[in-house]
């Protein structure tokens, strides 16, 4: 065979494997793609980094590691580790590795293991954004012993677009994340199943008493009485309010967590990443974290909501202010929670000297309804704040 024919044999084969290499690369971000989005929201690891580092340490999902354990990320036991495990060679024969009864547990294993030890914390103070932040920083911080780890990372997003999932996970690339977990149903359709409980699933809280940061609270439907909870734990009702950051009301308005002692001025957390939906007060009582501090930490100002995504500071100063929602995003999280499908959401901009009651009796709706609509404190606003109010349509209830 003449030397130019071998040559083009092996430029063949040689593209033939690259191609089929891309094809399972591809696969494997098609299948998780939607959990890694989901994970972000969830606790503020980018999309990209997890994915990259699921293409990697899985030679994306075909190790042998990964089809005995379903571990993605090369998590080994640590002392810590409770639930099951394999044995696989790696800087050591026979290392210890987490074993998993379904892929999305370790996904949500890699973003606790990021997010609740000291040594990661740092990669939470960077732009989610900063992919090439992230992955110096994980190689800095210990994750791996590969001298090129983060070379490694870094080529993997720009070469697949990685990025673009980040950005969904942020709501900067609109309608995409739905095509996401619609073209992950056909692939996987459990996986789909466990992604929209990741993202929309409400908290499960113990019954009865118990601590958050330190500080006792407990769970309430929504109709509770505060003034028999206030009786039941003896305290007071305006005391808990107080505690609270709640506008005087007779019941509960929604499902949620009610203290019964002051929340504490620093949180357990360093850092919280707000998930759509959450507002300041849901994020305060989440955390146990008093709503004044949450707003100083953060230079926020009671009525301000930040933009899903946006990292917010718990224990000491942000060095700036989060990114906030736009006005669009605001209406569109308040219709998305409304209870009804007869309300309609209207967002007044607060004129000079214009008062809570002067709104109220202009829309027909109660001071009250728009201090809680608002999550406001007091009365007091300034001119050009936006208000959020509610409407029921003429023909609601039918």
């Amino acid at each position: 065979m003449k030397p130019l024919q071998l040559i083009a044999i092996f430029l063949f084969v040689t593209s033939l494997g690259r191609a089929q290499s891309t094809a399972i690369i591809q696969q494997y971000i098609d299948t998780y793609k939607a959990i890694a989005i989901a994970e972000e929201q969830r606790t503020g690891v980018p999309a990209a980094i997890t994915l990259a580092q699921g293409i990697h340490e899985t030679s994306a999902g075909q190790s042998d590691l990964v089809k005995a354990s379903n571990n993605h990320f090369g998590i080994k036991c640590k002392a810590d580790w409770q639930g099951e495990s394999v044995f696989h060679d790696d800087d050591a024969r026979g290392e210890c590795f987490r074993k998993y009864a379904d892929p999305a547990d370790s996904y949500k294993d890699h973003s606790d293991f990021l997010k609740t030890r000291k040594s990661y914390a740092f990669l939470f103070t960077l732009d989610p954004l900063d992919y090439e932040g992230w992955a110096w920083g994980l190689k800095k911080a210990g994750y791996a012993t590969n001298p090129k780890y983060p070379q490694i990372l870094i080529k993997l997003i720009n070469d697949y677009n990685l990025q673009a999932y980040t950005l969904i996970a942020l709501g900067k690339k609109d309608g995409e994340a739905t095509e996401a977990l619609a073209s992950n149903t056909t692939t996987q359709p459990d996986m789909a199943e466990k992604v929209a409980a990741t993202t929309i699933a409400a908290p499960l809280y113990p019954q009865g008493v118990f601590r958050i940061n330190e500080t006792e609270v407990v769970f309430v439907p929504k109709g509770t009485s505060y003034l028999a909870l206030a009786d039941q734990y003896r305290i007071s009702l305006s005391r808990l309010f107080e505690f609270n950051d709640l506008p005087q009301a007779a019941v509960a308005q929604t499902d949620g967590l009610v203290f019964l002692h002051r929340k504490r001025k620093r949180g357990a957390q360093e850092f919280h990443t707000v998930l759509p939906g959450e507002t300041l007060q849901q994020i305060s009582q989440a955390e146990g974290l008093r709503l004044e501090s949450l707003l100083e930490y953060n230079f926020l100002k009671a009525g301000m909501q930040p933009a899903v995504g946006a990292l917010l500071y718990l224990q000491g100063k942000a060095p700036a202010v989060p990114k906030l929602a736009t006005l669009k995003q605001v209406v569109a999280a308040a219709i998305a929670t409304d209870d009804g499908d007869d309300v309609s959401v209207i967002v007044h901009t607060v004129q000079p000297k214009e008062t809570v009651y002067a709104i109220s009796k202009k829309y027909a709706v109660t001071a009250d309804d728009i201090l809680k609509w608002n999550n406001l404190d007091s009365t007091h606003l300034k001119t050009g704040q936006q208000l959020r109010i509610n409407k029921k349509a003429p023909n609601a209830g039918r």
